[in-house]
């Protein structure tokens, strides 16, 4: 019988040894019972799971429970998570508890993963092995289609690889999806004409789940080249909801707002692997990893298993395009580089937005600071001949 291993830390409750407190998470997920049930034998035989070795970490312990697959419902990834996530989190053994990983055998993996991920997406682009830049539409909301299409036009000049949807904007009023991307990709039309560069505008569909696809549709019949979804606001099932649909022909753009209500306390909730694990076997061409310099809390080992998650070979699925995010401006760019590979998509919001010369300066210094990395060349010293990277970098600064 194939296996299931999931991956803890936990601190027990006061009074509460370790070996209790594990062997609590465990019956949870299986039992569910606190008390002993005579048949309990008789009906759970070899599903009631085993647990692994206790080890010590940071304040609490770590450990592996394996789990019989037999428990899970194939390709339910609702009752997946409802097993391995579910009301462990308010145990009274436990003071603290945090989902680390999450391991499937193939039999639980009925999912064909992306269906373009980053060589697909590569090919759309016509790039070979450099990282590629994205920008997220600024502000947020408020702007109107056509002034969304302005922006994207200058970020698509400046040779944007990327342009999405802010995870606030979806089908509001004052920029309703009907009329924003026409207008927005007439632009990047207009501006594929000048550069001779096609650039991929992610549009958030984000909706309920008997909605999602009808809205993917819609989007992709007014001229959209990539769709965007808050996988963690929507649902899992929204994202294999996209994923499976056979006339769906673009890549997914997978926001992870609201993960850190789970990922950020390291003592708590749910690291963000299992999510990547996840996202990537459910069909998501690109997910945001968080950043290794940004201005949003990370832990660089746990970005790098992010990364690792999504690249890595996994059940014959494609490799999905990590997304680099989160206050990155063009001195940063090195150091995501150095440390995560040339596989990943720079986004930049304000640090291409902020420029002192707008949005085209921002796209082409980020271009010329991966430009430098690729080259070897300090982003400083490059900036000497460069323009557009000396202004970032005497207004944002080189680190």
């Amino acid at each position: 019988m194939s296996e299931v291993t999931v991956t803890y830390y936990f601190r027990p409750r006061k009074g509460t040894s370790p070996e209790e407190a594990a062997q609590a998470i465990l019956v949870e997920e299986t039992t569910g019972s606190w008390i002993g049930i005579s048949a309990r034998k008789e009906y759970m035989g070899d599903r009631e799971g085993r647990r692994g070795e206790i080890e010590p970490s940071g304040k609490g312990y770590r450990v592996s429970l394996h789990l019989a697959s037999e428990i899970f419902e194939p390709g339910n990834i609702a009752q997946y998570l409802s097993v391995v996530a579910g009301n462990l989190f308010g145990l009274s053994e436990l003071e603290a508890v945090r989902l680390i990983d999450l391991r499937l055998p193939d039999d639980l993996v009925p999912f064909h993963g992306p269906k373009f991920g980053i060589s697909g997406i590569r090919r759309l682009i016509g790039t070979i092995d450099r990282p590629h830049i994205g920008t997220i539409i600024k502000p947020n909301i408020g702007l109107s289609p056509k002034d969304t299409a302005a922006v994207a036009y200058q970020a698509a000049l400046g040779g944007a690889d990327l342009i999405i949807d802010d995870g606030l904007l979806t089908d509001q009023r004052f920029c309703p999806l009907h009329e924003r991307v026409p207008e927005v990709m007439d632009r990047l039309d207009a501006a594929r004409t000048e550069t001779g560069q096609q650039t991929l505008y992610a549009v958030n569909i984000t909706a309920m789940p008997d909605v999602i696809l009808e809205r993917a549709n819609r989007a992709i019949d007014l001229g959209a080249n990539m769709v965007m979804i808050n996988v963690l606001a929507a649902g899992y099932g929204a994202l294999q909801i996209l994923s499976r649909e056979p006339g769906l022909k673009v890549p997914i753009h997978v926001h992870r707002t609201m993960h850190a209500a789970m990922t950020r306390n390291p003592e708590q909730g749910m690291a963000m692997l299992p999510i990547a694990r996840m996202v990537r076997m459910l069909g998501g061409d690109q997910l945001h990893i968080g950043s290794v310099s940004g201005r949003m809390s990370h832990v660089t080992q746990e970005v790098k298993q992010n990364r690792d998650a999504l690249i890595d070979p996994e059940f014959g699925h494609r490799r999905a395009f990590p997304v680099v995010s989160g206050g990155i401006h063009p001195g940063k760019v090195a150091e995501e580089t150095a440390t995560l590979g040339k596989d990943i998509i720079i986004l930049g919001g304000a640090g291409i937005h902020g420029h002192p010369d707008g949005t085209r300066a921002g796209v082409r210094a980020f271009r010329q600071a991966v430009d430098a990395s690729i080259a070897g060349i300090s982003v400083a010293r490059y900036a000497k001949d460069h323009y557009e990277l000396e202004r970032a970098l005497k207004f944002f600064g080189n680190r």
